[in-house]
């Protein structure tokens, strides 16, 4: 709730002592008696509705409650709300409304006088009540209005004080009452209940407190605990005699006296002097002891180890992973040739495979800096950020549509899309990447352009998946939770989102912890991409022109009604729990916002907290990951789950060298890539088959004594394929896929949208669907767009095979390699070595010239009996011979 008016208070005790029942109203129904108060019907003078009437006595109200009220509830207006209250005095009036829900939730906002006191109100499940205010108004001209907005609010019934009320409606206890209370009722709570249903229980059972009158009021996940007055429909009562399934105290029934005690306390009122509502305060984590974890230690900044053989080594990565080989018995094999070396950092930092020209170029090269020249020069390639875009797009669960059952297409996606790839050619620091991602509208700009590219960045956030195919009801609480595990995962390397529910089972992360951010992200306007329903897109944000908004609209975040957030009890935002003010997770500072800060989202805060460079995550997260996407597993192999379920490092002292070291280069990922590339670590051979004890003593390869041997992703082999076809287009897309006009969007749950857009540009530039993935990223082991992908598959299926042998697209590229193999001024011999460099990267040996040389014959011969065109028989034996080559693990796998 956003409350956006108020008037200083007294104490709660002293602002209702002063308050005096002024007038309730039953906007659709009879004069009633509620709470001992005479209320006017419909039929009064005092208030003007002319809002359709609506009533439905027969729906069960949740929570239960006595007849009078019960009958106000179910009749009421609807329709837009407006309601005017006439006939007022002057002075101060405290207003009550009572809403309900008969069928559907809605959501609504709810004013005062032209003033916001709800700004997105949920109305629940059918059959859901709730009586919202205190709101003090100040009456000066004798009326007050009350307005809604949005969904179709149900106003049953409103009831004003003269004075400020805090909404207790309980008679004075006598002292009989108290008697009772004291001698019979609070030991009885006490000894039954109180071990589960108490602020000290270990574990609150079903969200229910017994401790204090006004939770047991409130209830707990099914509703009010009692209902003064009403002793059949009150839960405690119902749960004490083992009625309806609930059953307690469950280990043994009350006896017939104590039930009968309680059956009295509640007829009589629940008189109870517990005024003071008690709170369940969840295990508080062990900071200090949780803070000894490997991962969330800070981060250390070891001196390099001496190996004994101190010869080996290029630079300091190589005396860690020495030290380590030695501690394990093993050695490392010989180095990598220069044609493999060539090959395997080409495809590592663009992609793409080295052309012949730059194989030839670097053979000949043979100072010592040789290879330092190739790294240098394929970070400067403007290919280098379309192949490290695309891990940051696993990473972030990139698509180019909503993932409502729909599927709504998002055409603006792009942008942010170029810009990850813009940003990583720019070699922009890390911790200014993440922070223009989740608050690049927020943060300082010296221009247009600067402004325009942070506020694209927010595209990260504004990508989360979206749900459903409704707006009423629409479930924004599950987006929001796609946007925390995200950052989670892919920021902190934290399952944040296990503890939605409840706590963390294993890390330690409490559930208030998740909804301090929930809030930050709650205080956030998402974009709104359309859905089955609703399907005009909106609240998308304009670029700047000349410093004011112009008509180009982005996909990006903004910030929205600002508030903290309750906790959601079992995850259930119909169930509002305590208010968690926003901040961060306790264990890496709990920092929270300054009274300036909480008039704004958060997000900048939160993009601060997270780049911090005493955050013992983010540096450590973001380096394994570089290693990973280098040798094929991190130093951590779980590089999402930093957590306990994850597992530890192999080279922790490593490890935080590495992410000292990133921090100390200002975040420079380029920097990180010179290290590790250029360490004799990178540079070993992956040809260890014969060394058959460092097989048996380290199968997975965790110590490094050889390099892993990697298959292509589906995007370097589609790329590649295109990229031999002669018909690759390497420009960058700067404008959007040809979408259908958004006035033609029509698509549903049923009829979702299916469109793929084909093309021969990188792979990194195809149109991505959630719920309509591409068969060949499927087959390949592509990422998946609805989740953050942080290790890619890399499976052996007879699939693979298959489409290698038959598919379309792999003939028709081999046809196009072909025609560029039989140019006329080549014979057949420089066309054997053509196709072996532009294929494998190296010429073929003598064996097999001699071989393909017979078997290009032997085919000829075959072909003979069906086609007399030399020209054609030539051309399908190339071909095939082509396609041949593109089977080999020597071109699937990158040594």
């Amino acid at each position: 709730m956003t409350l956006v008016f108020s008037v200083a208070l007294k104490s709660v005790s002293d602002a209702s002592e002063s308050a005096v029942f002024f007038r309730g109203l039953n906007l659709n129904g009879p004069e009633v008696v509620i709470d001992g108060h005479a209320w006017e019907g419909r039929e009064s003078k005092n208030y003007v509705c002319t809002d359709k009437a609506f009533e439905q006595q027969n729906v069960p109200l949740v929570p239960s409650t006595d007849a009078d009220r019960a009958k106000m509830i179910r009749s009421s207006r609807w329709n837009g709300n407006r309601i005017e209250l006439k006939n007022l005095p002057g002075g101060t009036f405290t207003v009550f409304l009572y809403v309900w829900e008969d069928n559907r939730a809605e959501t609504y906002e709810i004013r005062v006088n032209g003033k916001t006191v709800f700004s997105r109100f949920n109305s629940g499940s059918a059959g859901k009540w709730q009586k919202l205010g205190p709101w003090y108004v100040d009456v000066s001209k004798g009326s007050i209005e009350l307005t809604s907005k949005g969904g179709a609010a149900n106003f049953s019934g409103i009831e004003l004080w003269r004075g400020k009320h805090d909404g207790s409606n309980d008679p004075p206890i006598t002292d009989e009452q108290l008697a009772f209370f004291e001698s019979r009722i609070r030991p009885l709570l006490a000894t039954h209940c109180y071990e589960c249903h108490s602020s000290e229980s270990d574990e609150l059972q079903g969200g229910l407190l017994v401790d204090s009158r006004p939770t047991m009021r409130r209830g707990g996940d099914t509703g009010p605990a009692v209902i003064p007055g009403d002793v059949e429909h009150s839960l405690l009562i119902q749960a004490v005699r083992y009625d309806d399934a609930m059953e307690m105290p469950p280990d043994e029934k009350l006896s017939d006296a104590e039930i009968a005690d309680l059956e009295s306390w509640v007829k009589m009122g629940a008189p109870d002097p517990r005024s003071d509502a008690t709170r369940f305060v969840r295990k508080k984590i062990d900071v200090n002891k949780a803070r000894q974890f490997w991962s969330l230690r800070p981060i250390a900044d070891p001196i390099p180890p001496e190996p004994k053989d101190a010869s080996w080594g290029y630079n300091e990565i190589d005396r860690f992973v020495a030290v380590g080989l030695e501690q394990h018995g093993l050695h490392p094999i010989g180095d990598a040739d220069k044609r493999t070396l060539l090959r395997r950092a080409t495809y590592d930092l663009i992609g793409l495979p080295p052309s012949p020209d730059e194989v030839a170029a670097f053979l000949a090269d043979e100072s010592s800096d040789a290879f330092a020249k190739v790294v240098d020069r394929l970070l400067q390639s403007p290919h280098y950020g379309e192949r490290w875009g695309r891990h940051w797009m696993d990473l972030v669960r990139y698509a180019d549509t909503a993932g409502d059952n729909s599927d709504y297409p998002i055409p603006e996606a792009y942008r942010y899309r170029n810009y990850i790839i813009d940003s990583l050619n720019a070699d922009k620091p890390y911790d200014q990447f993440l922070r223009e991602q989740i608050a690049g509208d927020l943060l300082p700009a010296a221009t247009d352009d600067q402004r325009n590219e942070q506020t694209i960045a927010t595209g990260y956030l504004a990508i989360s998946r979206r749900f459903g195919s409704v707006v009423k009801d629409y479930p924004q609480h599950l987006t929001i939770e796609d946007s925390l595990d995200n950052i989670g995962r892919t920021v902190l390397g934290m399952t944040i989102t296990c503890a939605r529910c409840h706590d963390h089972k294993f890390d330690p992360i409490s559930q208030d912890d998740y909804y301090g951010l929930y809030g930050i992200l709650a205080s956030s306007r998402y974009p709104f991409p359309g859905i089955e329903l609703d399907s005009k897109p909106r609240d998308f944000v304009p670029l700047v022109e000349k410093g004011k908004p112009g008509k180009t609209l982005v996909y990006a975040m903004a910030e929205g009604d600002v508030d903290d957030a309750a906790v959601h009890l079992r995850g259930e935002p119909q169930k509002p729990g305590d208010v968690i003010p926003r901040r961060f997770l306790e264990v890496l500072g709990g920092q929270t916002l300054s009274a300036e800060e909480t008039r704004h989202s958060g997000r900048l805060s939160l993009a601060t907290w997270l780049t911090d460079a005493d955050n013992p995550l983010t540096a450590r997260v973001i380096v394994n990951r570089i290693w990973h996407y280098h040798f094929g597993t991190g130093l951590v192999k779980t590089p999402s789950d930093f957590g306990v379920r994850g597992l530890p490092p192999t080279h922790p002292e490593l490890l935080d060298w590495l992410a000292s070291r990133f921090i100390a280069d200002g975040w420079s990922i380029k920097q990180m890539h010179r290290r590790i590339m250029l360490s004799r670590t990178y540079q070993l051979s992956s040809q260890g088959d014969h060394h058959a004890a460092a097989i048996q003593a380290d199968p997975n390869n965790d110590w490094h004594w050889r390099f892993n041997r990697q298959r292509l992703d589906a995007e370097s082999l589609r790329d590649t394929l295109l990229l031999l076809s002669g018909e690759f287009d390497t420009q960058m897309p700067r404008e959007p896929h040809p979408f259908p006009p958004k006035d033609k969007w029509k698509y549903t749950q049923h009829h979702p949208f299916r469109d793929v857009y084909d093309t021969n540009r990188r792979s990194v530039y195809l149109m991505m669907a959630r719920l309509n993935a591409r068969p060949f990223f499927t087959t390949f082991d592509g990422a998946d767009q609805n989740a953050s992908t942080s290790v890619r598959d890399s499976s052996v299926t007879t699939v693979q095979s298959l489409y290698l042998l038959n598919d379309p697209f792999v003939h028709e590229n081999a046809e196009k390699l072909v025609a560029r193999l039989l140019q006329p001024d080549l014979d057949h011999d420089a066309r054997l070595v053509l196709a072996y460099e532009l294929i494998l990267g190296r010429p073929p040996t003598a064996a097999e010239r001699s071989d393909i040389t017979e078997w290009m014959r032997s085919m000829n011969e075959v072909l003979k009996q069906s086609e007399n065109d030399i020209a054609v028989r030539e051309r399908e034996t190339w071909t095939a011979f082509t396609r041949s080559l593109l089977r080999t693990n020597e071109f699937l796998y990158v040594d």
